[in-house]
């Protein structure tokens, strides 16, 4: 008898393999990458032998999208990304551009985790921004993170803005890298703060407390000045931008300045650099200290009044303390009833601490004739007069009556 196979047999075979591909069909899933040889090139697409049952299709719109930069012939290898495991015809899907750009993904995400700069440039514009391609994909820098990105400019004006950066190359920094939303953010305000960082950082290595350094005037605040010392920025504080009292930067400092200064301060953790201008110059202190005892007398201008006295301004800029038990005695309410800010006084040193820059003055127990021939030394025949010496004869002559 013929052991043949039989027709029934032959369907079933068939059947078997049938499903077969189907379940290998659906094992594909959508997104997979597959490495495959090209087997035909023609007017509707490529054809890709990816090892499976059936051979994989990239349709010509995807092959247009990638330019005339791709080239392909037959035999060559190929890495495709599925687009649809089974079309309407049975067809399963493929995209060379999208593989291509599966792998600009794995890069873009690769470099953001190391903090790599990207150098892209700028292909379009629209309200929301700038687009940069990354490789395959289209890279988006919101007009937040654009640098020198003017303020309060309607639509028209912000897209024609926008629209002059169209063919400039940018350091962007990736921030954002989401392939399932098609979202790559990146930003040139993160990458100059990077930048800054990387260039203190440098900085900071480089340089050693007591350097004398050269830079530029960035900005000015209450608090102090910045410097740009080459790409990264010291601060001055307002204590150390003169010997003398300085209520703001602008008394002393204009932005575009350029200036020396000293390094006070290295703070590599915190990633702060501390500049002082008074450092270079020379220190009144030292000469208070050679020329000055306790007891001697001194003239100055009152500067400020405080609740607990007043602060006298001496010839050399530095201030010294009239507290205001020294004022008279016994003390006054307030400073105020005895001197007011611009007042001109001699006073008795009574402590004197250089080295903790400290002077302690007094009015108590003052004479007329002790002022009289200390104003005579400094080569002042008789006592200012007018509104110079005004608060120092109120002083004087409250202490007599009390």
């Amino acid at each position: 008898m013929d052991q043949s196979s039989s027709p029934l047999d032959d369907s079933l075979d068939f059947a078997t393999l049938l499903e077969e591909s189907f379940e290998e069909l659906d094992n594909v899933e959508r997104g997979d990458l597959l490495r495959g040889t090209i087997l035909t090139i023609d007017k509707q697409g490529i054809l890709v032998d990816v090892g499976l049952k059936r051979d994989g299709i990239v349709p010509r719109s995807d092959v247009e999208a990638l330019g005339d930069s791709f080239t392909c012939e037959v035999g060559q290898e190929v890495l495709v990304m599925v687009v649809k495991p089974e079309d309407q015809d049975g067809n399963l899907v493929v995209s060379i551009r999208q593989a291509l750009a599966s792998k600009d993904w794995d890069a873009a995400r690769r470099q953001m985790e190391r903090g790599e700069l990207y150098e892209g440039t700028v292909i379009a514009a629209n309200q929301g921004g700038l687009i940069v391609p990354y490789g395959e994909v289209r890279g988006f820098v919101p007009a937040s993170h654009v640098l020198n990105m003017p303020r309060g400019l309607d639509n028209e004006a912000r897209i024609e803005h926008l629209s002059s950066l169209i063919g400039q190359t940018l350091t962007l920094k990736i921030i954002e890298v989401n392939p399932q939303r098609r979202r790559l953010v990146l930003s040139q305000r993160e990458a100059q703060r990077e930048l800054r960082n990387r260039a203190k950082e440098e900085l900071l290595n480089r340089l050693n407390e007591g350097d004398i350094v050269r830079g530029r005037v960035s900005s000015l605040r209450d608090f102090g000045a910045f410097v740009d010392l080459g790409g990264a920025e010291g601060l001055i504080h307002v204590s150390e931008l003169a010997w003398r009292r300085i209520r703001h930067p602008s008394e002393v400092l204009s932005v575009g300045m350029e200036v020396e200064a000293f390094v006070m301060q290295l703070d590599h953790e915190g990633r702060r650099i501390g500049l002082s201008l008074k450092r270079l110059q020379p220190n009144p202190w030292v000469e208070i200290e050679q020329k000055y005892r306790i007891g001697d007398l001194i003239a100055g201008t009152v500067s400020r009044v405080v609740s607990f006295g007043a602060f006298v301004e001496l010839e050399n800029g530095i201030e010294a303390l009239l507290h205001i038990s020294q004022l008279s005695d016994p003390p006054p309410e307030r400073p105020e009833d005895v001197v007011q800010p611009g007042d001109r006084v001699v006073a008795r040193i009574i402590t004197l601490e250089p080295h903790r820059q400290r002077m302690g003055l007094s009015l108590k127990s003052l004479t007329e004739e002790e002022v009289a021939h200390f104003l005579a030394e400094q080569g002042e025949e008789t006592a200012p007069t007018d509104s110079e010496d005004e608060g120092i004869n109120e002083a004087l002559a409250e202490a007599d009556t009390l």
